[in-house]
């Protein structure tokens, strides 16, 4: 009995929206993509979600199910050259009676602006129905005229339920699989190390199934899922899919103010292909994070990152992006002002639309003036020292603090003014 060369994933890739597990918000009864697909009213969209929740098969689910023709390019080695010519082909093969073609772009984050502007017009006109999939927010990298023209679905990684479901599948249907006794005595590990990814649950399946000789019972338990993991840590992560894992580390690093952890995960990332904007967008959020005002160069320094890698790339970039790596991890660290912004927006949540008072509403005609708009109003910068102790919240929470400054010496400074000019009015 021997084991098919096909991955199992590839093996068990669903061929209708019956046989699709998980995004049931999309695909289930009566939800949008389905009555999209069923109705024969396909437009173009974009899938943003994780690795391995389903986008890939999805789009050819729906390309099969309307008997189109399906196109697929991946935005890693596909160029503007290959875009015309899959265009360039669609378009000899219209006519009146068949449904445009669909074309799948994977990784459309990718597509630099020269390439997704040469989808513009195909898009447009009908010539083709674009797909795209992404794992990045598609309004940070998709071009805004290419964006406005596509319906953006957000995929959700798998809850244990749709694993459950995988895995029962796998074990009862798979013409390999099926004909093996399995033990499944835990579930937990397995689960917890495929992170909702069903490409990543199905490759772990397999190398524990590899594990054991081809007439024993397969054991699944926690202890045993772990240990052939580390025994294969490379299989495991074959086609980078530690991306998570990788971008994870190497943030804490940076918030650790570790240096040379935060060097060493940058270069795994470069090494394994990553997209350099990705990573220096990362390091622009940690700046704002987890830096804050103990250092407020570092948001200007991550900037700077970001703008001078897209516009010199790689392989330069990784000059810039290391010293701004290593400028954020030895950074002193405060996270007040991300921490304030939580607390305001926990308060807007319980509290509701409060009014604004009066004194601070604009006042441009008579009848707001004559109903006391902007009354009572002081403008700091007529007062000594640029202040003047006046309430900015509304009256139902005054007197709430948000901001709290940490305790690196750039925010003792700022303490220290905000006692002097506010006098324990904020505690």
């Amino acid at each position: 009995m021997e084991q098919s060369n096909i991955p199992l994933a590839e093996r068990l890739r669903p061929q209708t929206l019956d046989d699709y597990v998980g995004q049931q918000h999309l695909v289930g009864e009566n939800a949008v993509l389905r009555r999209m697909v069923e109705g024969d009213k396909l437009s173009s969209f974009i899938l943003w979600g994780p690795p391995g929740v389903g986008k890939t098969t999805l789009a050819r689910i729906i390309a099969n199910r309307q008997n189109r023709k399906f196109y697929t390019l991946s935005a890693v080695n596909a160029g503007v050259k290959d875009v015309r010519e899959v265009i360039e082909d669609a378009r000899r093969q219209r006519f009146f009676s068949t449904p445009n073609p669909i074309l799948f772009i994977d990784e459309i984050h990718r597509f630099s602006k020269s390439q997704q502007d040469s989808l513009l017009g195909a898009v447009e006109h009908g010539t083709v129905t674009l797909i795209g999939a992404t794992t990045e927010n598609p309004s940070f990298e998709v071009i805004s005229p290419l964006l406005s023209r596509c319906q953006v679905y957000v995929l959700k990684s798998l809850e244990v339920d749709d694993l459950k479901k995988l895995l029962e599948r796998a074990v009862t249907t798979d013409s390999y699989l099926k004909q093996r006794q399995f033990n499944i005595e835990e579930t937990e590990a397995l689960f917890r190390f495929s992170g909702g990814d069903a490409r990543k649950l199905l490759n772990i399946l397999e190398i524990v199934v590899s594990s054991f000789d081809s007439d024993d019972a397969i054991t699944i338990n926690n202890s045993i899922v772990t240990e052939r993991l580390q025994e294969n840590i490379a299989l495991y992560d074959k086609n980078g899919e530690q991306h998570y894992d990788i971008i994870s580390a190497f943030i804490k690093s940076m918030r650790g103010s570790d240096p040379n952890a935060a060097v060493y995960w940058l270069a795994r990332m470069i090494e394994g292909g990553e997209d350099p904007l990705f990573i220096a967008r990362r390091m622009v959020i940690l700046a704002a994070e987890d830096v804050g005002l103990a250092n407020p160069n570092a948001l200007l320094m991550a900037q700077a990152c970001f703008d001078a890698v897209k516009v010199i790339g790689m392989p330069e970039g990784r000059i810039v992006m290391a010293q701004c790596a290593v400028y954020l991890a030895t950074s002193p660290k405060s996270n007040a002002s991300y921490l304030a912004v939580e607390a305001a927006i926990a308060q807007v949540r319980q509290s509701g639309d409060l009014p604004v008072p009066l004194h601070l509403r604009n006042a441009p005609t008579k009848l707001m003036k004559d109903l006391g708009y902007h009354k009572g109003y002081k403008y700091a910068h007529d007062y000594q020292n640029n202040f003047v102790d006046l309430d900015y919240l509304p009256e139902k929470i005054a007197r709430t603090t948000f901001y709290v400054p940490g305790d690196s010496p750039k925010e003792r400074e700022i303490r220290a003014r905000m006692e002097q000019l506010w006098k324990g009015k904020y505690r």
